[in-house]
């Protein structure tokens, strides 16, 4: 094969939620695509991480966290986790080294085994691990007979990615290239805006409220001088749970505004207006509309 000949492939990234999937996606891929923060199940819909390796492109499908589902949202989240899988042309499993075998990454492997998927295994946060219980770590996985080769890393500082980025693209089917060069993500920028506001209010605010809301870009005008007024509203399911985004004297929204704005300017390199709005909707995680714009089933 010439050296020039192009590669191109997808990689499912599965794991337990905050086995750190999303920052290691935005590590490979050297961009944002997808929102992190340090509670659990914050990846909702499957988001694709592009990244290039010589001649190769790497289509990376940064998956929900796999868990056991109790409402409708998780089980459509899970079922876009396994359908990444099945999907893909290969996978790695991501389980955090502090954690170790924790329940849902047992199940995962279980499920594994069932489905017949075979799986990198990439142990994270290993900075944070000592060197004998890491490798007892590793023997105890490597024993499940899922996995063909196992990498260490820290997503976080970005200790051992070049190496596993490097081994994936040399493993990528021959073809041509699926997106252009200087595309870092499939995610339209108005999903992404309404991500990032997403993410703010999932660091603001404490135990499930998070969970209860969800947020939507309803206008997106460009002006002549270059700058994007970006309105958006944040849905609650209750009146109780709007004035707790809103804060005393509308504190605590001017906060999230204030943090989503100036990331959304970093990332746009534009000035950017945003304006939030909060809103009722009861029963917004049962709307199949919803589920459409995330790209996950609503009758999963």
């Amino acid at each position: 094969m010439s050296p020039d000949t192009t590669r191109c492939g997808f990689v499912a990234v599965l794991g337990a939620p905050n086995a750190g999937k999303s920052t290691l996606v935005n590590r490979l891929v050297g961009a944002k695509v997808s929102i992190v923060t340090h509670k659990v199940q914050t990846t909702r819909t499957r988001v694709l991480g592009i990244a290039i390796q010589g001649a190769a492109q790497l289509v990376f499908i940064d998956t929900p966290g796999i868990f056991k589902p109790r409402r409708r949202l998780d089980r459509a989240m899970v079922a876009a986790a396994w359908g990444g899988a099945m999907d893909a042309d290969m996978s790695v499993l991501v389980v955090d080294a502090v954690r170790g075998v924790d329940p849902d990454t047992a199940a995962i492997i279980e499920r594994m085994k069932k489905e017949n998927v075979r799986a990198h295994l990439v142990l994270n946060k290993i900075d944070k691990v000592k060197k004998p219980d890491l490798l007892a770590l590793t023997a105890k996985l490597n024993d499940e007979g899922v996995f063909d080769d196992t990498f260490m890393i820290s997503a976080l500082n970005g200790q051992g990615v070049d190496d596993l980025l490097a081994f994936l693209a040399g493993r990528m089917p021959e073809g041509p290239w699926h997106f252009p060069e200087d595309q870092v993500s499939d995610m339209t920028e108005r999903l992404l805006a309404a991500e990032i506001t997403r993410e703010k209010l999932y660091l603001q605010l404490h135990q499930e409220l998070p969970y209860a809301t969800t947020v939507e870009t309803e206008t997106w005008e460009e002006r002549a001088d270059g700058s994007i007024k970006i309105e958006q509203v944040i849905f609650v399911e209750r009146d109780g749970q709007k004035s707790i985004i809103l804060g005393k004297g509308g504190k605590q929204i001017k906060k999230i505004g204030q943090d989503a704005r100036r990331e959304l300017e970093e990332i746009l390199d534009a000035k950017v207006h945003l304006f939030l709005f909060v809103k009722v909707r009861e029963k917004w995680g049962d709307d199949p509309e919803r589920y459409r714009d995330w790209g996950l089933d609503f009758n999963a």
